[in-house]
């Protein structure tokens, strides 16, 4: 049925622009191979759309002259329409598309196909209108065009603005025809699932939630109806009937993520009606399946220049080469506030993009609509606002779903682009979600699972500041996961890193034992044993597992530090970094409400102690006195019985015997005593040959303190050429020399000595002296 047309065409134009439709037409009827060939038909349109630029015989000169000149006119004009037509074949394509009837025959359907060729090219390269996507949809589904076709056409129906709400719906009615294959229903969801965040509204989808709802029953399409129906639920659509079907399949299947997730959100809005357990630390429910349009999608949004917005988690570059698996990641951004609802719908909503102050806030908040996209109030304060004031569990579900899912394909599925665009992308972005956490004053559950996946492939270099400032964010955990998702991967890195990396770790858990501490110290306020681990999570912990979490997170920290200093030959930065958690540590009982105190162990101790700079000795000076005071008042307490729990008796004896070591080298200069931790033989220490070794590390020969004592010497006998440092302990001279060391700044030594000794001096400073000085 081809050829007449066409000669009718090459009748009409000559040898025209058409005689190639002719020409090509004939030689297909000689080689059947060629016409179902693809790639043949696309060689063959490009050339005619190239020959389309040539001139053809001018129709006006094959009239008559006998007509008159008004049926010249009029011809002239439908010729022009004609050729107006003929110059656009993606028109043509699209009207013949749109007149394909049931019973159309598909196989060897030159026509169909070349048309078919024409729009997919176009989708593939600039991406399809909304009145195209609901025609092309419609035609599609309807099975028109043939059961094949169908899943070709889902497969490039790309959208260059926006899906209408409409489509959808109509191909959700196609689906309850029964007439689609499975294959072709499970694409058409997955399409819905990507082009989801660029649906125009969504008030009629909400509207035909039942009848979405009522395919979770099929085996195949379970997993995506019910992360379609994640997307759409509201409170409104939770009844009993939905809960006790999904516990059904659920029955039958097994817990199954998919169900998990969609039960979460159901318990959430309507926790009367579901009653099972639900945990509260739910991986990623949903995977994501949607590689067919994801390369496409991009290439569109980037041609458009971002005139799409498209979800970051659907989006990916395009591959220079398939060996190589770098990319970039441009769409790594918070996306724009954007409605769910309609402009016109008469649901009395306000905005999120509309906020301009704190004031509008309050006087809207029980009418404000959150985002389409849940990830875009990461960029808005007064979003965050919001979240914070209403507290609402769906919106954190929600907005930890997108988070997950994007961290999870940017960082974890695929590997990273080192090259400075991307890292500062990818810095950027970390950096907006730790700024919300710390708003928020809490970390994102759905950070917190991926750092924990993440620490497992981290090599330490990348991103470490943005990596370990969440890292300290992370709440609290029973101590058994602790081990195993904490603490494995980051002994793994600890001790194969540098001395840099060693500080920088000891100085994450430190503040994430500060916000655990203070976490802890505001909830002791209001009372409670039985707490919550966060506002989002209904996950409790009783005092005694916060305590035993707490000292297993000391105790690790405890045995980095000391085979770190051994490594490191006792580096002063990373010796300083350790003394800054052990001066939270010290204080945790006085200043955290936490009856709770752990010693540092004998390689944190003894290397502070000995250590070549006055700043170290001076720390543990004022460390010392800490735990002296925290060990009193609790000693105090147990003896008046206000506390339930006590301090262990070993946590006392070790404290005396540090105390007695530090007192012994550094006021009797005799740090060597038998039956002590630095017990030496005698017979080693005289062939060492050093004077009088038993005073090498007190307040005067102390490696950290010799040169204080050098200046004090000259000031008070300038005169002499030798100096004689033992003059220094005659008489008043120990009284000045004491007042002078003090002066310079040694508050936690003043501190550390008055307390143990009764040495006191009028110039002399102390830190704290509000608390008793009993001997514990």
């Amino acid at each position: 049925m081809l050829v007449p047309e066409v000669v009718q065409c090459a009748c009409l134009n000559g040898r025209g622009r058409f005689g190639v439709w002719f020409e090509w037409c004939s030689a297909a009827s000689e080689t059947n191979t060629r016409r179902n060939n693809k790639s043949y038909y696309v060689a063959q349109i490009m050339a005619d759309l190239s020959n389309l630029t040539g001139s053809g015989a001018d129709p006006a000169g094959e009239t008559d002259l006998s007509v008159s000149s008004a049926s010249n006119r009029s011809l002239r004009l439908a010729e022009k329409e004609k050729k107006k037509g003929e110059a656009d074949p993606f028109g043509r394509a699209l009207k013949y598309l749109s007149q394909v009837k049931a019973g159309t025959a598909v196989r060897g359907n030159d026509e169909l196909e070349r048309n078919l060729v024409v729009v997919e090219m176009v989708a593939l390269s600039n991406g399809l209108q909304p009145k195209v996507i609901a025609m092309l949809l419609d035609m599609a589904l309807s099975l028109n065009a043939g059961t094949a076709n169908c899943t070709r056409v889902l497969k490039f129906l790309i959208p260059a603005t926006v899906v209408p709400q409409e489509a959808i719906v109509r191909g959700v009615s196609w689906l309850c025809t029964g007439k689609m294959p499975m294959n072709a229903q499970v694409l058409f969801v997955r399409w819905v699932l990507t082009v989801f965040d660029l649906i125009d509204c969504k008030d009629n989808l909400r509207a035909i939630y039942g009848f979405i709802f009522s395919f979770v029953t099929e085996e195949n399409l379970c997993p995506f109806i019910c992360h379609l129906l994640y997307l759409l639920t509201m409170r409104e659509h939770v009844h009993p009937y939905r809960v006790r079907k999904l516990l059904d399949i659920q029955a039958k299947m097994g817990r199954q993520p998919f169900l998990t997730q969609l039960l979460a959100l159901y318990k959430v809005f309507r926790p009367d009606l579901v009653t099972v357990s639900v945990s509260s630390r739910l991986k990623t429910g949903f995977k994501n399946h949607n590689s067919t349009w994801k390369v496409a999608l991009s290439a569109v949004q980037r041609k458009n220049k971002g005139a799409v917005q498209v979800d970051d988690s659907l989006t990916l570059d395009v591959k220079e080469k398939a060996s190589s698996r770098k990319r970039k990641r441009h769409h790594l951004e918070v996306p724009p506030l954007s409605s769910v609802f309609d402009s016109n719908s008469k649901r009395k909503v306000f905005r999120l993009q509309e906020l301009r102050s704190f004031k509008q806030l309050l006087e809207n908040v029980d009418n404000i609509e959150l985002p389409a996209q849940m990830g875009s109030l990461l960029g808005s304060s007064l979003s965050l606002h919001y979240l914070d004031c209403v507290q609402d569990e769906s919106a954190f579900l929600r907005l930890n779903f997108w988070l997950g899912l994007s961290l999870q394909e940017e960082f974890l599925l695929c590997p990273v682009d080192e090259s400075s665009d991307n890292t500062s992308d990818a810095c950027r972005f970390l950096s907006t979600i730790l700024s919300s956490q710390r708003f928020l004053q809490e970390g994102f559950s759905s950070t917190e699972t991926f750092l924990y996946k993440f620490l497992s492939v981290w090599d330490g270099c990348l991103l470490r500041p943005q990596i370990l400032d969440l890292l300290s964010d992370i709440p609290l955990m029973p101590s058994s996961y602790m081990k195993q998702l904490l603490f494995k991967p980051l002994k793994q890195l600890y001790f194969t890193s540098t001395v840099f990396f060693k500080c920088s770790v000891i100085e994450c858990l430190n503040s994430m034992l500060v916000k655990w501490l203070t976490w802890h110290s505001v909830s002791a306020v209001e009372g409670g044993l039985d707490i919550s681990l966060n506002s989002n999570s209904t996950m409790a912990m009783s005092l005694s597992g916060f305590m035993h979490s707490v000292m297993e997170l000391v105790r690790f920290v405890g045995l980095l530090a000391s085979e770190g200093l051994r490594l490191e030959n006792c580096h002063i930065l990373l010796l300083n970094q350790t003394l800054d958690f052990y001066e939270t540590v010290c204080d945790m009982f006085l200043k955290f409400s936490l009856p709770l105190i752990i010693m540092p162990p004998a390689g944190v101790f003894y290397p502070a102690l000995f250590a070549t700079d006055s700043i170290s000795v001076d720390r543990l000076g004022y460390i010392m006195y800490r735990y002296r005071k925290n060990l009193t008042l609790a000693k105090k307490q147990e003896q008046q019985r206000e506390q339930t729990f006590h301090i262990s008796r070993n946590t006392y004896k070790e404290f005396n015997r540090n105390l007695q070591a530090m007192v012994n080298s550094m006021w009797n200069s005799s740090w060597c005593l038998p039956g002590s931790d630095l017990e030496i033989d005698k017979d080693l220490i005289d062939l060492s040959k050093v004077p009088e070794p038993g005073c090498r590390f007190d307040l005067i020969h102390h490696p950290a303190l010799f040169s204080y004592a050098i200046e004090f010497h000259q000031r008070c006998w300038p005169e002499r050429k030798n100096v004689d440092l033992g003059s220094i302990k005659v008489g008043k001279y120990w009284s000045w020399y004491m007042e002078f060391l003090f002066n310079q700044g040694f508050d936690g030594l003043s501190n550390f000595i008055q307390t143990n000794t009764g040495h006191s001096s009028s110039s002399s400073s102390s830190r704290d002296d509000r608390q008793p000085t009993s001997q514990p």
